[in-house]
């Protein structure tokens, strides 16, 4: 391994604001710093964080306020925080999010140059698209977007249909595929801990379970799987869809779910943060059903794989990336009669979802500690690329 390298993570949230990308910037700290070199977090300031729990240092900047669920809108602007930054001596700037994180490492760029890299792991449009409804807003929300990417020395995705959305908001620049892992372990659900997961709800033995995980927002195609679970009920399948997460749109997601008469089927847990009971439901699970097309690498996907349960992805989405259909994976269109027959056609076949479980673990798997081991090889390059080529005055 390359020299002991000294790392900023900057993430828009960090616990304990969980989503998708502060669980990535959590990982990436733990195993640099446990096996590489020195990694310290940088992320706005959380009225609720609890720092103390980690056994690196974590780095807050200014927040106006939180929103949602404990997300932190960040403030970076004080020059104070670009010189505190600078004052550490980084090897490599490190950004998980092309907002207000990339916006400081560009500040910070302007008095001291340091090389940066940026993942880009969601699809911006979409929340831009949704929520700025104003012509001219919107432009000025894809040109700040696009400035703060192009600000970075080299770009990762976390795969290959990820570029679309890099293209859409106008970067036309080179790209390195880095696809994030997973921190749960290859684990076999005893008999005993389905037993209790099945108690826990009520849910007879021989009924199929069915699983989503993630946040409760209506771009997860949350309505195409309670349209698929009408459609199963109304065929007279016996089933159960536990529903595993918290959003702002969870209200009217439950409200739906009892239009279309479906409480004695679906079951909503709330957001799960113990990371060993989670895994419990994906190992209790027949399969996992995610036909989102927001997601960009479908961490979840990977999560079912540790505890061989396959799951239901829609074709081309950048979750279905390495399945193939009935080898590691199920793939189905985007549409609820779609997901429903995929489910009707292989629910009750145990054969057929233990191999395929079985194939998601042994060939789409892919650990943090794999995953980040090719992001540190990566690091030294980047840096050593940077110190060989000549800097001009910061233009971004």
């Amino acid at each position: 391994m390359d020299k002991s390298l000294k790392i900023a993570i900057g993430t828009e949230a960090f616990p304990p604001t969980i989503d998708g990308i502060s669980t990535v910037a959590k990982c990436y700290a733990d195993v640099i710093n446990e096996k590489y070199g020195k990694a310290v977090i940088v992320t706005p300031k959380n009225p609720n964080q609890e720092d103390y729990k980690y056994p690196y240092e974590i780095y807050r900047y200014d927040s106006l306020f939180t929103f949602g669920e404990g997300y932190p809108v960040g403030w970076p602007f004080k020059k104070q925080f670009a010189l505190d930054i600078i004052a550490k001596n980084f090897d490599i700037l490190h950004s998980h999010c092309p907002i207000a994180t990339s916006y400081f490492y560009r500040r910070i760029n302007r008095i001291h140059r340091i090389p940066q890299i940026l993942t880009y792991h969601t699809k911006y449009e979409y929340d831009i698209e949704g929520r700025v409804p104003i012509w001219a807003i919107r432009h000025r929300a894809y040109g700040f977007l696009l400035n703060n990417i192009k600000s970075a020395d080299e770009v990762w995705v976390t795969s290959h249909g990820t570029v679309d959305s890099l293209r859409k908001i106008g970067y036309e620049g080179d790209y390195i595929v880095m696809p994030n892992g997973c921190d749960l372990p290859k684990f076999d659900t005893t008999d005993d801990m389905k037993a209790m997961i099945r108690r826990k709800h009520n849910i007879p033995q021989n009924v199929p379970i069915l699983l989503f995980v993630g946040r409760m927002m209506w771009y997860k195609n949350i309505r195409i799987i309670l349209e698929a679970c009408k459609l199963l009920k109304d065929n007279g399948k016996d089933f159960r869809m536990i529903m595993i997460g918290m959003g702002p749109e969870e209200m009217q997601i439950k409200r739906l779910c009892t239009k279309l008469g479906l409480n004695d089927k679906v079951i909503f847990t709330g957001q799960i943060l113990d990371r060993t009971e989670l895994q419990m439901y994906y190992g209790t699970a027949d399969l996992q059903v995610f036909p989102s097309i927001f997601d960009t690498n479908g961490l979840v996907v990977r999560e079912a794989a540790a505890s061989a349960t396959p799951t239901i992805v829609v074709k081309d989405s950048c979750a279905s990336e390495g399945i193939v259909d009935c080898e590691t994976g199920f793939l189905c269109l985007e549409s609820p009669h779609s997901v429903a027959k995929t489910i009707e056609n292989v629910v009750d076949n145990k054969d057929l979802l233990s191999r395929v479980g079985i194939n998601a673990r042994n060939n789409i798997y892919i650990s943090w500690d794999e995953s980040i081991a090719n992001a540190y090889k990566r690091y030294q390059v980047v840096i050593d690329k940077f110190k060989s080529t000549p800097h001009s005055k910061y233009e971004y």
